[in-house]
């Protein structure tokens, strides 16, 4: 239920940034420059009423090919690449075995070390594998299902996060999340999952670009097995198995725009309803071994994945689930294997659904690697090093400026009643603003790290992580905490806590650039913040109310008037995307949330801007020193935000699975929904930038 700001610019690189071989430690070291916001950006060739991405960020592109280790390439890529110079400086100064370390510069080191040790990972990984696929090889029964189930999602990372298709751990997921009738506390939900593909269009679409894909995949399978000791004739026949099971998986899945209406996914049952699902499955047993409180109720998201589960529990033998467990074993520590087990995991995830031609260096994901694993351990010392307290303080002020923009946008919809009205505000008043860093830092203490074995810290701390969600069912919720980590360059909005997240990470330039004016803040960081207070109302959002609870608080028929204004906005995103490659088509459904989040988002840091220039008696429309208005450099700074580009590959796999629309879209579409911006370029009807039926929500 979380919505990112830039995940359709980040999502993709966790597929190749955390694979492949490693580069000699002797390379130069990269010393990258913040990209800063520049008049002298804009292309004076091109027409900003013509096309405005072309017009704000042609020139920059043009001037800025992507890496051959990078499936996408812009501002948001270099300040990424500028953090994680910052943590790896970190990471180098703690990676000695000094006794002298603090215990989390000591477990940050040792993992960042471990990571690094190429030597020791090719010299290493088949003893490593030895006992995880000894483990599948002594499965007899289907309790052993279920036990190398709880395994997996004790040892491999993603079975307590659930995700806009479904989570990525074998078979299913498991977590403790707020509920969706009281959102106070945790409740234990079940999840689909089990696929290695994407999404469940992936497997079940009959175009020719699927059915390629479909057959390369077979072949990763089929390569992976192999790699973990099978003989080839044996490992092709096993990955036609794998590929079936997935496929059935896939078929009963919920589809990923059905998944975003909360209320399809709130099933509430108690562990008998859920144990009559699959009978077949020994439920007692799985969460025995995972350690799950007792609890009366249960959230199932997908009642139809879990009882196509216990068809397949029947109709497949012991040896094709241990031959798909040991598959998704594989695929699931293949980042920490050898350098056969990465390249071959690169190859398909990396080239041929992100297009991207080579790896990053191995300190590059290694420290994402850490900073996922151990990100606020890390992250006190970014925060202390990268991001001041007037910075934070700064930021702040401007989230107020923008939520109270969107108190006065409220007050005058035309469309809505002062009841409806009334519980609007209540909810944006109870907004929780968490900037840059959690105010209590989380406590390894209990995780295990060590300097020898890259597999078994990786695993330790995904059990630590997995564990630490499913403790939390039956808890109250802490609102206070982070679901991202301080150097990440993104921001997020959780509507079942009713907080809206801006990490450190993103609060540098171009997003938020202390040495540039107002204008340019609000038009760059200002949509951002826009963005995620947007999300508390969108067409998911707006389902929540004050306590994150789902409950319908509008009239019915301010909800009608209101969906009349989302399927605007749904019909004008429902588009084809050339960039993606012929015949790829953007479902505005699945998109309607961050489209909505885009358009109004930006509008929010608009009127904060005017609202901040009449404070100090300045002209929105007065020529500055550079030629440009205020409300020019505004719209400029939001469309250089959105500067860069991306890989065919990524951009059509990015369109099938991600509910962000592509960049250019981003800017274009939201752009020519403004009056606001036709008068800041004195754009004429009928110009492509000026939409003659405009979408407006908020």
């Amino acid at each position: 239920m979380r919505a990112y700001w830039l995940a359709c610019l980040i999502f993709a690189a966790s597929l190749s940034a955390a694979q492949g071989a490693s580069q000699d430690s002797s390379e130069a070291k990269p010393s990258p420059q913040l990209e800063h916001f520049s008049v002298a950006n804009a292309d004076a060739s091109a027409n900003a009423c013509q096309d405005f991405f072309k017009y704000a960020d042609g020139k920059w592109v043009a001037a800025h090919p992507i890496p051959d280790d990078m499936n996408t390439w812009g501002v948001a890529r270099i300040l990424q690449l500028w953090n994680e110079t910052q943590l790896r400086d970190t990471l180098e100064k703690v990676s000695s075995n000094d006794s002298a370390r603090t215990p989390d510069e000591q477990k940050a080191g040792d993992f960042y070390y471990s990571c690094s040790d190429e030597k020791t990972l090719n010299a290493n990984a088949a003893a490593w594998l030895k006992p995880e696929l000894s483990r599948i090889a002594s499965i007899k029964t289907k309790s052993g299902i279920v036990s190398e189930v709880a395994h997996l999602h004790q040892t491999v990372d993603g079975a307590y996060a659930p995700a806009d298709n479904q989570t990525t751990a074998a078979v299913l997921g498991f977590s403790g999340q707020p509920g969706y009738d009281d959102a106070s506390h945790y409740v234990a939900v079940f999840d689909q999952g089990g696929m290695g593909l994407p999404a469940r269009s992936f497997y079940l679409d009959q175009d020719d670009k699927s059915k390629e894909i479909r057959a390369k995949y077979l072949q990763h399978v089929q390569k992976m097995l192999v790699l973990g000791g099978e003989k080839t004739e044996a490992a092709k026949t096993d990955a036609a198995v794998v590929l079936e099971m997935e496929t059935e998986m896939a078929r009963a899945a919920m589809d990923p725009i059905a998944r975003r209406d909360p209320k399809n996914l709130n099933n509430k049952m108690t562990l008998e309803q859920v144990k009559a699902l699959a009978p077949s499955f020994d439920w007692d047993l799985y969460l025995k071994l995972v350690q799950a409180p007792a609890t009366q109720q249960y959230i199932v998201t997908t009642p139809a994945f879990f009882k196509n589960l216990e068809v397949m529990l029947r109709e497949h033998p012991v040896e094709h689930w241990k031959t798909y467990l040991r598959w998704q074993m594989l695929h699931g520590n293949a980042n920490a294997l050898s350098d056969a087990f990465s390249e071959e995991n690169f190859d398909f995830f990396g080239r041929t659904l992100q297009g991207t031609p080579n790896q990053l260096p191995r300190w590059r994901r290694c420290v994402q690697s850490v900073d996922g694993s151990l990100g606020e351990a890390l992250g006190k010392v970014y925060v202390a090093r990268a991001f001041s307290p007037e910075s934070k303080q700064r930021v702040l002020q401007m989230v107020n400026d923008i939520e109270a923009a969107l108190g006065r946008d409220i007050d005058a919809q035309d469309w809505m009643s002062p009841e409806t009205k009334a519980q609007a505000k209540q909810k944006l008043a109870a907004v929780m603003n968490k900037i840059g860093y959690p105010d209590h830092w989380r406590d390894y203490s209990s995780v295990k790290i060590g300097r020898t074995s890259y597999l078994e810290n990786q695993q330790n701390a995904v059990h630590f992580e997995f564990e630490r969600w499913v403790a939390k069912i039956g808890n109250p919720v802490d609102r206070s905490e982070w679901g991202m980590t301080p150097p990440t360059v993104d921001a997020y909005e959780n509507p079942q806590d009713n907080t809206i997240n801006f990490p450190a990470g993103i609060l540098h330039a171009p997003y938020f650039d202390p040495s540039q004016d107002d204008a340019v803040n609000y038009g760059a960081i200002g949509a951002v913040i826009g963005h995620e207070t947007i999300h508390g109302f969108d067409d998911q959002g707006r389902k929540f109310d004050l306590h994150g609870n789902l409950r319908d608080w509008w009239t019915a028929n301010d909800g009608k008037e209101y969906e009349a204004r989302g399927k605007c906005i749904s019909d004008e995103y429902t588009q084809e995307v050339p960039e993606a490659g012929p015949g790829v088509k953007q479902d505005g459904r699945m998109t309607q949330g961050e489209d909505t989040a885009d358009n109004g988002g930006l509008h929010l840091a608009f009127m904060a801007l005017q609202a901040d220039l009449a404070r100090q008696g300045k002209d929105m429309d007065a020529k500055e020193a550079d030629g440009l208005t205020p409300r020019q450099r505004f719209f400029l700074a939001y469309g250089f935000a959105w500067a860069g580009l991306a890989r065919q590959e990524s951009i059509r796999t990015q369109v099938l699975t991600n509910p962000h629309s592509y960049r250019r879209y981003r800017v274009n579409n939201v752009v020519s929904n403004m009056p606001e911006f036709w008068a800041a370029f004195s754009c004429k009807k009928g110009s492509p930038m000026v939409r003659q039926n405009a979408c407006r929500i908020w």
